[in-house]
C-alpha cells in the first residue's frame, strides 16, 4: 500500500487548489479520514462518508457555520443565515425561503433568464473572443437574483461585488472573519425601506410581509435585522456559485470538444451535461461541520469539538458511486446522486434555479458559439477558500 507520509491536503494551498483531484484520489484510497495538524481539522473524502456526515445533523452541527474559518473563530451567527443553522431555527427560516424558491416559480423565470443571456451574448457575435465569466457568468446570475430580490438594476452590480468580496482571501490565507468584513446587510437596508412603502412582486416584499410561527411558538413577522441577513445570504448564494458553474462549463467543454459537438447536434443532452458539470467541478468543493460528540472512522476517533471537512469535490469523483472512473467527464454517464447541492435538511434551496440558469446559458452559448478554445494563459482562478472557480475564462471562438 502506498505510504501516506507525503500526503498533504490544505484548502488554502493555491497549488493544490489549481487541481485538487490527484490529492482527492489519494485521500479516498490512502487516508479516508485525514487530519491536518496545521489548521486542526479532519476530512472525509469517500462518497458514503461525506453523504452520511451531511445528513447526520446530531453529530455534525451547522450552528457554528459551514466554513472552517467561522467554526475556528467561534463566531455567534446572526439569525437568518440558513446554511449556518441547526433545528429548530433552521426549519423555521428555511420554510420561509422555500416558499419563494419552488421549482415551479423558478421554471417560470426561463424567458427572463434567456433574455438576460441574449443581452450579454448578442453583442459578442463576430468578435472572435468571449469570456465565459466576465461576459456572461458574472452578468446573467446577477440580473436574475437582483430581479428576484427586488434590487434596482443600477445597484445589482454593487450587490454582486459586495457579496463576492466577502469570500475573497489573500494567497494561501484563511478568510477574514471579522465582523467588518462579513457584515454586508445594511447595503440592502435602503431597498428594504423602499419596498416597505412600495411593495412589488419580489422576494423582498414577500419576506417583509410574511407572518410565521418562530421556534418559540410566537406568530410574527421578520425583524429588520433578520430580513437584512436573509437578503444578504440570498444575494451572495444566487451570484457566486452559478457564476463559477458557467466558468467551468467553458473550460471543461473546451477540453472535451467531441462531447461539446454532441450537445450542438442534440441539445436534449444539455440538462444531463449540466448535471455532469455540477458533479465533475462542484463550485463549492467542501463544507465544514462542528463535531458535537466523539465519532469513529476507520478505527480513528474524532473527538468532540473537532472540525470535520466534508470533501464534496472528492466524494463526487469516488468510483464507488460513479463507476468505473469518477475522474472521467461523460455527459452520457448513468444518472446517480452527486453532492454538489448537499443532501438532507441543508439541500440547496437554489438548486432548481442553478440548473435552470446553467442549462439556458449553455443552450444560448452553443447557438452562437458552437466551437471555442480556452486561452489558459489569461485564465485566473478566483481566490476564495469556500468556492472554487474562475474570475476570468476567456475563449477564442472558432
Amino acid at each position: 500500500m502506498t505510504t501516506t507520509i507525503d500526503l498533504y491536503y490544505d484548502p488554502y494551498d493555491r497549488e493544490i487548489d489549481a487541481d485538487p483531484y490527484p490529492i482527492y484520489r489519494r485521500l479516498r484510497e490512502e487516508a479516508p479520514v485525514y487530519y491536518n495538524e496545521q489548521y486542526d481539522f479532519y476530512a472525509v473524502s469517500r462518497f458514503d462518508d461525506v453523504q452520511r456526515g451531511l445528513v447526520d445533523r446530531e453529530t455534525y452541527s451547522s450552528a457554528r457555520g459551514s466554513v472552517l474559518e467561522f467554526i475556528k473563530a467561534n463566531i455567534e451567527m446572526p439569525p437568518g443565515v440558513v446554511i449556518f443553522e441547526d433545528q429548530p431555527q433552521h426549519t423555521v427560516h428555511r420554510g420561509l425561503l422555500s416558499r419563494v424558491f419552488t421549482p415551479k416559480k423558478m421554471n417560470a423565470l426561463e424567458p427572463k433568464v434567456r433574455e438576460f443571456c441574449a443581452q450579454a451574448l448578442d453583442p459578442l457575435v463576430g468578435a472572435g473572443r468571449f469570456d465565459f465569466v466576465a461576459d456572461l457568468g458574472a452578468q446573467m446570475p446577477m440580473r436574475v437574483i437582483g430581479m428576484l430580490l427586488g434590487v434596482p438594476e443600477e445597484f445589482q452590480e454593487a450587490a454582486r461585488d459586495r457579496a463576492n468580496a466577502n469570500l475573497r482571501t489573500e494567497a494561501g490565507q484563511p478568510m477574514d472573519t471579522t465582523a467588518e468584513n462579513m457584515m454586508n446587510g445594511e447595503f440592502f437596508g435602503q431597498f428594504i425601506d423602499w419596498r416597505a412603502e412600495h411593495p412589488s412582486d419580489d422576494i423582498m416584499t414577500e419576506l417583509l410581509n410574511v407572518e410565521f410561527e418562530d421556534e418559540t411558538g410566537n406568530i410574527r413577522r421578520l425583524r429588520r435585522d433578520e430580513l437584512l441577513i436573509y437578503i444578504s445570504v440570498v444575494s451572495g448564494a444566487g451570484n457566486e456559485t452559478t457564476t463559477r458553474l458557467i466558468g467551468w462549463t467553458g473550460k471543461v467543454l473546451a477540453e472535451h470538444p467531441d462531447q461539446r459537438r454532441e450537445l450542438v447536434a442534440d441539445p436534449s443532452l444539455i440538462p444531463a451535461a449540466i448535471e455532469e458539470l455540477l458533479r465533475y467541478e462542484p463550485p463549492a468543493p467542501h463544507v465544514a461541520r462542528y463535531v458535537t460528540r466523539d465519532v469513529e472512522y476507520y478505527g480513528r476517533r474524532i473527538p468532540e469539538g473537532s472540525v470535520m471537512m466534508m470533501l464534496v469535490g472528492a466524494a463526487n469523483r469516488d468510483h464507488r458511486q460513479f463507476p468505473p472512473d469518477g475522474d472521467v467527464f461523460d455527459i452520457r454517464r448513468e444518472p446517480r446522486q452527486h453532492l454538489t447541492f448537499s443532501v438532507g435538511t441543508h439541500y440547496c434551496l437554489g438548486s432548481a434555479l442553478a440548473r435552470l440558469e446553467g442549462r439556458i446559458a449553455l443552450e444560448e452559448i452553443l447557438k452562437r458559439f458552437p466551437e471555442w478554445d480556452i486561452d489558459l494563459s489569461e485564465c485566473k482562478l478566483s481566490p476564495t477558500s469556500t468556492v472554487r472557480g474562475w474570475d476570468t475564462m476567456p475563449a477564442v471562438i472558432g
